[in-house]
């Protein structure tokens, strides 16, 4: 069955003067897509490929953010062509991408990724969003965008397994990156794919070893960031880089129900609100030049959802 999603609330009217408000940014973010030879339309992945593909091409959203893992189990440029392109190539021309370890990228094994994202892989020409603007991103390379009043930047998790070295001098390339934005008055939010606010799973624990990246978020008042890995979903309270809530820390989302089997939690950490390990489904975020934000999480295969409000600084 089809199923047809609201699309974002029109932009609020303005004065009698004419002005309008800024507009808001519509977001669609989710990581952990695709099983191994998987290209069934009816499957988790399919379902949620499709539902994010019809909003890029109905415009209602402004951009698709991949939070790593999109193909499973070791890909290559032919699985990301036969299999993820198949289900998800149509939310390519809004996506911007962050290489997750081991599936999405493993040097000297698998290393197709950013190949499959500028549009050289056999047989898909198609480049992502963030390759169109920019050309060729290596894998494990940071960048950042500014979407409307809201700047985001973009890290490899997989940098702390493969270049710890790399992955702490990056530390002051995001220190630096935040504090320009910051002083340009953006809001700051954060995507990388291993979670640090978490619950543990049979399979993974925090990423205990991106507290320096933490701290540095914490240092300049992130506003939001956004995971995956765990095979769940899982909202933080605000939170500071002592996993204390408080009101001007940041909302973790870590959404990682893209199409991959979901798993149980095995602890309760204090500042997780919201959790659920039984649907499938994708994360939608509308951001306003205030700071203030909306989400939605739209289920597409099971019942649970999550949605709320928070409002500006």
């Amino acid at each position: 069955m089809r199923i047809l999603y609201a699309t974002a609330a029109a932009l609020l009217a303005g004065s009698a003067a004419g002005c309008t408000s800024p507009p808001e940014v519509r977001i669609a973010a989710v990581g952990d897509m695709n099983g191994h030879k998987n290209y069934a339309p009816d499957s988790p992945s399919g379902r949620n490929g499709a539902a994010i593909t019809q909003l890029v091409e109905n415009n209602e959203i402004d951009a698709f953010l991949g939070l790593g893992d999109f193909q499973y189990s070791t890909a290559y440029c032919e699985d990301y062509v036969k299999y993820w392109e198949r289900l998800w190539g149509g939310t390519k021309p809004k996506l911007y991408w962050v290489s997750a370890q081991n599936h999405d990228w493993e040097p000297d094994r698998n290393e197709d990724l950013d190949n499959f994202m500028n549009g050289q892989c056999p047989g898909s020409s198609a480049k992502a969003a963030v390759n169109q603007e920019r050309g060729f991103i290596r894998n494990g390379e940071p960048y950042s965008k500014d979407f409307g009043n809201w700047h985001f930047a973009f890290l490899s998790s997989a940098l702390w397994r493969y270049d710890p070295g790399r992955a702490r001098e990056l530390t002051a390339w995001l220190d630096k990156d935040l504090a320009a934005a910051k002083a340009a008055g953006k809001h700051l939010a954060v995507v990388h794919h291993e979670p640090y606010f978490t619950s543990n799973t049979d399979e993974h624990e925090r990423a205990a070893e991106h507290k320096p990246w933490i701290d540095v978020m914490w240092k300049h008042r992130v506003r939001l960031t956004l995971s995956g890995s765990q095979h769940n979903y899982e909202r933080s309270c605000p939170v500071n880089n002592a996993d204390e809530c408080v009101s001007d820390g940041m909302t973790a989302f870590q959404v990682s129900t893209g199409g991959m089997g979901l798993r149980s939690f095995l602890s309760s950490p204090p500042y997780i609100e919201k959790r659920f390990n039984d649907t499938h489904g994708f994360l939608r975020l509308t951001l306003r030049h205030d700071g203030s934000f909306e989400w939605i999480f739209v289920p597409t295969s099971g019942l649970s959802a999550d949605s709320g409000t928070r409002s500006a600084p």
